[in-house]
């Protein structure tokens, strides 16, 4: 799944250029559209009374992104085990398709009171659309 992002002036840092920052604010952006995309919102999640909080964020940074470009993130389910999850991410500027960063994000599903929680049990539907999209990047 693509994810578009038009960088703006506010992300920008004293140099003129996206601060660092930002590209996992939009990894996380990506994320919430990549669920809306496979059909189970996260809204969905949160009103079913689940969270799911990043565990681990990794980013790599490439080439600088300036304010003003269109950035292209590319999403994809890189591991699912039913309570643990990964995605990964590729940043490019639209036009020239050039790689502005790569990541991953590790994330697990908990009920609001911080217990894990087994997303074939508590919310099936969700489980068969993560365990679809897993298989159909494959």
């Amino acid at each position: 799944m693509e994810y578009l992002h038009q960088a703006q002036y506010y992300e920008t840092d004293q140099m003129g250029i996206i601060h660092h920052s930002n590209y996992i604010r939009w990894m996380e952006e990506a994320r919430i559209a990549y669920m809306d995309e496979m059909g189970f919102p996260y809204q969905a999640v949160e009103e079913a009374g689940i969270v799911s909080p990043v565990l681990e964020v990794q980013c790599a940074y490439k080439a600088m992104t300036y304010f003003g470009e269109r950035i292209l993130i590319e999403v994809e389910l890189t591991s699912f085990k039913g309570v643990k999850y990964e995605l990964s991410y590729v940043m490019r500027e639209e036009k020239s398709r050039q790689v502005r960063a790569t990541g991953t994000s590790s994330h697990c599903y908990l009920k609001k009171d911080g217990h894990l929680v087994n997303i074939r049990k508590e919310l099936p539907l969700l489980y068969e659309k993560m365990v679809g999209a897993l298989k159909a990047q494959r």
